[in-house]
């Protein structure tokens, strides 16, 4: 049976067209850029986050990313981003990069972004892959016909849109990546290659109540679909004295998370942080996986220090 559900996991990025949802990352909070090119800047500061995460820890072929996320604020009447990611799921390998820009318009007590992204995506099928299932190790599909035997690639362009707009407290986000749904493909004398990237589609929130002086509460939540399928992910992040976080997550169907870290400022204007998730698998394959395992690394440097507040005593009043 591992076996059988083991097969159809890897071979659900097969050689046909279809619609598939991006990566996920369970600390979705901290990884806005990737889903909303509108993002880009609005820290006003020089950050980059870099994720790992290894999903069903006990799946063959399970699958693997790592993403890499900069952006830097106050510049060009916004910000610029650039984001590379690659996704890998057996003899799958997806590799996306792009480059974003947000305009910046200030908009009652906060700011909108308003952005586009534009860049490429290659998709490529290793032919060293033999199914589970298959008792021979000739040639790179054992006996199954529909593998290429020798792999093959195809890299296409890419164009995504959205709309940020955040206050000290709030953030709400709307977005829509994959545009154009481009089709790679490659035609070669045994098989064709047709792989459609559809469009997806992003809307995230949040919102930061203040406890007391020490405790900072974060609900979020950031729905994403590709138009015949939907995730929800519902987020809670605590905040101790704006250094130690943790939290939980639910992605609906799917999975209960935990989260813990570490935030940090070294100086006034660098700050370094350290997250780590843990999925707990609800759904049926919770019976052959061991969870999924997620680390983030970041930093900021902020482009201005924060002004501090001083007072003083005028001697002609008392």
């Amino acid at each position: 049976m591992k076996k059988t559900i083991t097969t159809v996991v890897l071979f659900i990025t097969g050689l046909v067209s279809f619609a598939q949802q991006d990566a996920q990352f369970s600390m979705n909070m901290f990884n806005r850029l990737a889903v909303n090119p509108a993002y880009a800047g609005m820290n006003k500061a020089l950050c980059g986050t870099l994720f790992y995460r290894q999903q069903w820890t006990a799946f063959p072929g399970a699958p693997k990313t790592g993403l890499l996320s900069v952006d830097f604020g106050e510049v060009l009447f916004g910000g610029v981003g650039l984001t590379v990611d690659q996704d890998q799921l057996g003899f799958d390998k997806t590799l996306k990069a792009k480059l974003a820009y947000s305009f910046h318009l200030p908009v009652g007590p906060g700011t909108l972004g308003i952005g586009l992204d534009a860049g490429m995506i290659q998709k490529q099928i290793k032919g060293d892959f033999i199914a589970p299932d298959c008792t021979t190790t000739t040639g790179g599909g054992g006996t199954d016909q529909a593998i290429p035997w020798t792999g093959t690639s195809a890299t296409t362009y890419d164009v995504g849109f959205g709309l940020y707009y955040r206050t000290n407290r709030l953030y709400v986000g709307l977005s829509s990546l994959h545009l154009p749904e481009q089709t790679l493909s490659k035609k070669a004398s045994a098989y064709d290659f047709n792989y459609k990237v559809a469009r997806h589609y992003y809307i995230m929130a949040g919102y930061t109540f203040q406890l007391g002086q020490q405790f900072d509460l974060t609900p979020s939540v950031l729905a994403k679909s590709d138009a015949s399928a939907t995730q929800l992910d519902l987020n809670l992040i605590a905040k101790w004295n704006k250094m130690i976080f943790a939290g939980l997550s639910y992605r609906i169907s799917d999975a209960m998370v935990a989260i813990v870290g570490l935030e940090r400022s070294f100086t006034p204007k660098v700050t370094a942080k350290f997250g780590y998730a843990y999925d707990i698998t609800t759904s049926t394959i919770k019976n052959h996986s061991n969870g999924s395992h997620e680390i983030m690394l970041g930093f900021c440097y902020k482009i201005k220090a924060e002004a501090k507040q001083t007072s003083h005593m005028n001697v002609r009043f008392l």
